[in-house]
């Protein structure tokens, strides 16, 4: 039986995973590919304990570029993470015309559009599905299973550390910070995680998701982020009681004019399927005007789960050999010629309806002052009230929820009530979406 030979260019968590559900399902794939696949070359920060997890037949290197010379490499792995040392690679294997699968959402975020284009000239393939919510099929299914569709909108739970703290703050009733230590003690979370809280790592997801569903280049810096750390445990338990939970979404959505690309903290009905989504886990929600509306579950990390999508990629890579380029899916889903100039929208073009939460003295006249001004910029009000504070905060919450509006109009309106003598703290802004 002809045999598939393997570069792993990092042994970390999801190095190890591969290697792993390589070896426990060979058969497996052997019989799905033909092939007996063997990962004959490696390289980790550690070699002395990747030798130990790898064994004595692997060969070695310590330079990741020496990994993808090696003659007995016909297909490299990466999964070192970041963008430097990558690129680097993934240029390398571009250059040799050695096909590539990459977990590195940054990388191909950043700079997936050059190395597709570099790839096509070349020849060779990078393939990413593991770059996007671990072990859920989302790419393969933008790409092909929903190839019949104009995609309407995108919206997820993208990050798992943030959705695990969020559920964490609601059914514990855990200030934010408490359940980021939770998070963190329990590997959810990395010693600094800016990158997870601040909604960066759903942004990056984001920005090829819609890339794929929309036909468009990838721009991850046109994506608004904005993450969970002003939450309070006091916002969770008020959106509760009106029959929302908040979840960290990254939202894409076809406009008229444009398309939008979003991340931030979101209420939706309690009885919305995605609100539903607990712990560490991933979903997608994905709505095309053919089909419907089409949910993916499933675990956005760790090793086994984001193995399974190397994997898939890797059983692709090995069915295309001899495929002409022109009959492979293209990396965009569309063809390359084809790519929509259409905008990214501004945030201030976005329309949404809000929750508010203002806290202020309790005196006269406020809720007046307040309406007055969100009247005076267009927001029309569906409900307004007052709630009591934590006893050691001065002042009365109001809390508000709007009907759909302009961003830009609110955040004008934000602004006066923040100017008002009587608001004792920055107002609270959270956007709803119903689906």
């Amino acid at each position: 039986m002809n045999k598939v030979r393997l570069g792993l260019i990092g042994v970390g968590t999801v190095g190890r995973g591969v290697f792993d559900v390589l070896n426990r399902n060979r058969e497996e794939i052997c019989r799905r590919t033909g092939y007996e696949i063997v990962v004959s070359a490696a390289t980790a920060r550690d070699l002395k304990k990747a030798r130990g997890f790898l064994g004595p037949t692997i060969k070695l290197h310590e330079d990741p570029l020496d990994v993808v010379r090696d003659e007995n490499v016909d297909i490299v792995i990466e999964l070192v993470g970041g963008v430097t040392t990558a690129r680097s690679v993934i240029e390398a294997s571009i250059a040799l015309a050695k096909p590539v699968v990459t977990a590195n959402k940054a990388l191909i975020a950043e700079h997936g559009n050059e190395l597709f284009a570099l790839a096509k000239i070349s020849g060779s393939i990078v393939a990413f599905e593991a770059a996007v919510a671990g072990g859920i099929p989302i790419i393969k299914s933008l790409r092909e299973g929903l190839t019949a569709n104009r995609i309407q909108s995108v919206a997820g739970i993208l990050n798992g550390t943030t959705n695990f703290i969020l559920s964490e703050m609601r059914a514990r009733g855990l200030s934010f910070q408490d359940a980021l230590s939770d998070a963190q003690r329990l590997g959810y979370a990395e010693s600094d995680p800016t990158f997870d809280i601040e909604g960066i790592d759903a942004g990056q997801k984001l920005a090829i998701i819609a890339a794929l569903s929309f036909g468009i280049p990838i721009q991850a810096e046109r994506v608004y982020c904005e993450g969970i750390t002003q939450l309070t445990e006091g916002d969770i338990r008020a959106a509760e009681d009106f029959g929302y939970r908040v979840k960290l979404l990254a939202i894409t959505k076809r406009r008229a004019n444009g398309f939008e690309m979003r991340v931030h903290p979101t209420l939706v009905p309690h009885d919305c399927v995605i609100a539903s989504v607990d712990g560490a886990m991933n979903a997608v929600l994905v709505r095309g005007d053919a089909v419907g509306e089409t949910l993916y579950y499933g675990a956005g990390a760790g090793a086994e789960p984001t193995a399974s999508a190397v994997i898939a990629d890797l059983v692709d890579v090995i069915r295309l050999q001899g495929v002409a380029a022109c009959a492979q899916v293209p990396y965009f889903a569309f063809q390359t010629d084809r790519l929509s100039d259409v905008p990214i929208l501004d945030m201030g073009e976005v329309e949404c309806s809000c929750y508010l939460r203002v806290r202020v003295r309790d005196e006269s006249g406020v809720l007046a002052n307040i309406a007055g001004i969100l009247a005076e910029q267009g927001v029309s009000i569906e409900v307004m009230r007052q709630r009591e504070s934590n006893g050691s905060h001065a002042g009365v919450d109001i809390v508000i929820f709007t009907h759909k509006t302009n961003e830009r109009s609110i955040n004008h309106a934000l602004k006066k009530i923040d100017a008002l003598d009587s608001v004792v703290e920055k107002p609270v802004r959270l956007r709803i979406e119903t689906f």
